[in-house]
């Protein structure tokens, strides 16, 4: 069991940058972990993923604009996002998947891989 804590949303200008914060309490190294965004009335997508032995991904309106990190010191993910363009309004969401044999295979940025989820934090981005 794992319970998710983001922080750090709010609004900035097209092309600003943010860091988004994921506190994670509860057997932090058993869990793979990743981000999510849901934009209003579209599904909810994954934008990056970081396992417990640093291997990264990231959606495709992730790739060289943001970056996922993890601070296993702190039990803490982050999302540093930079350019940030207005299609980057969304609620975005810490998710936890339990390790199977030590391995995050089936996590990634599946959905319905991950049990444990966060409140969200809401990033908007406009002028």
């Amino acid at each position: 069991q794992v319970y998710l804590v983001e922080s750090g949303g709010g609004s900035v200008q097209p092309g600003g940058s943010l860091r988004i914060s994921c506190l994670v309490s509860g057997d932090y190294g058993a869990h793979c972990m990743a981000w999510f965004r849901q934009a209003p009335g579209k599904a909810r997508e994954g934008v990056a993923h970081v396992n417990s032995d640093g291997a990264i991904g990231y959606g495709a309106a992730a790739k060289g604009r943001f970056t996922v990190s993890r601070d296993n010191a702190k039990s803490t993910i982050y999302l540093q996002m930079n350019s940030l363009i207005p299609e980057d309004t969304a609620m975005y969401y810490c998710a936890a998947k339990r390790r199977v044999l030590g391995s995050c295979i089936g996590g990634g940025l599946t959905e319905s891989a991950y049990s444990y989820w966060g409140q969200g934090t809401q990033i908007t981005v406009s002028t």
